[in-house]
């Protein structure tokens, strides 16, 4: 997926230092994907940049896309991340320049390693089902690895976690000993949980872990007494081993996220994540005379998105958090100016 802001925000991001077992209520902003998708972004926010090497949290849907073109993101980069795409509802095609073409449908879990550079598109067909409704993320690669071969894996197969009260599948990592095979380079976890109303579960996590759990439909209660709804997250910090939560009256269907927090700066603009403002604007150029680094999906002729104009001004330090006063310390943890 792409973001499509004609002044994205640049941010210079890392993790949430750990703070032990704080709780965070963040509610997602409405963001147009194009003329044709409204979406709900919970990652990067102004108060939580990062959930471990998680960056980017986009949550679409459900849409009826009956008389509707749907999803129409067309070819555009990424560099230092990886994708993460997961339906709940719907059909998308995926192509990319490394030559696959991929539905990503339920159950199907598709990741996209960017590496040094990766171009790609996600179509809704003319044959589309009616709904659309799915979450796209992001995963920040860290130095060692960033530029690694591009690379794109699908997974059919996601293991189950039953437990009284809650299903669900483990997408990433692992959750209460249910763990997933799928490709990660830093410690992650993602799961997709569905609750019964008024359940009361526990799930052993890893308490060097800090976690988020976005709300996809319904409510719940989160940790000691956090409550959230639709399109809203909440942020837990590291020291739990133990997370419980509690299905609200209709039950609920929630994505749990977490990792170790992420010790490298990246900054993230557009669809572009890597070190330093010049090496981002950097990957601007190249993908402005489609420098080798970006391989057409098809052929040069495929229609394809045009990056913004990069900030006229040099970021700014801030600090991590707004509550958070400005000092060296806090500076290395900075959202940039446009």
């Amino acid at each position: 997926m792409s973001v499509l802001e004609a002044k994205p925000t640049e941010y210079v991001c890392r993790s949430a230092l750990p703070t032990g077992p704080e709780e965070l209520v963040l509610t997602a902003r409405k963001v147009w994907l194009g003329r044709t998708t409204l979406v709900a972004r919970a990652l990067p926010d102004r108060d939580i940049r990062m959930i471990g090497a998680w960056c980017f949290l986009d949550h679409y849907g459900p849409e009826d896309v009956s008389d509707a073109p749907g999803m129409q993101v067309y070819a555009h980069p990424h560099t230092g991340l990886q994708t993460v795409s997961w339906l709940v509802e719907g059909e998308i095609e995926h192509r990319d320049s490394l030559g696959t073409q991929a539905m990503v449908s339920p159950g199907a879990l598709n990741i996209m390693t960017a590496g040094r550079g990766i171009v790609h598109s996600e179509i809704s067909q003319p044959d589309k089902p009616p709904t659309l409704h799915g979450v796209q993320l992001w995963v920040a690669l860290p130095d060692a690895v960033r530029d690694t071969a591009p690379r794109f894996d699908r997974y059919t197969d996601l293991p189950r976690l039953d437990r009284d009260g809650v299903r669900g599948q483990v997408l990433v990592g692992e959750v209460d000993g249910v763990r997933s095979p799928t490709i990660s380079f830093t410690p992650l976890v993602g799961a997709d949980l569905s609750l019964d109303p008024g359940a009361q579960v526990e799930l052993a996590v890893a308490a060097d872990h800090e976690h988020g759990v976005f709300v996809v439909a319904g409510g719940l209660t989160c940790g000691d007494q956090a409550t959230a709804t639709t399109d809203q997250l909440v942020y837990l910090g590291t020291g739990r081993d133990r997370l419980r939560l509690i299905g609200g009256e209709q039950g609920c269907r929630a994505l749990l996220l977490g990792g170790e927090p992420f010790a490298e700066e990246i900054v993230m603009w557009w669809n572009f994540i890597g070190r330093s403002h010049d090496e981002v604007a950097g990957f601007r150029r190249q993908w402005e005379v489609r420098d080798q680094r970006f391989p057409p999906v098809v052929d040069r002729r495929e229609r394809v998105m045009e990056a913004p104009t990069m900030p006229t001004v040099p970021l700014k330090a801030r600090p991590r958090r707004p509550r958070d006063r400005p000092t060296p310390a806090a500076a290395d943890h900075v959202e940039g100016s446009r």
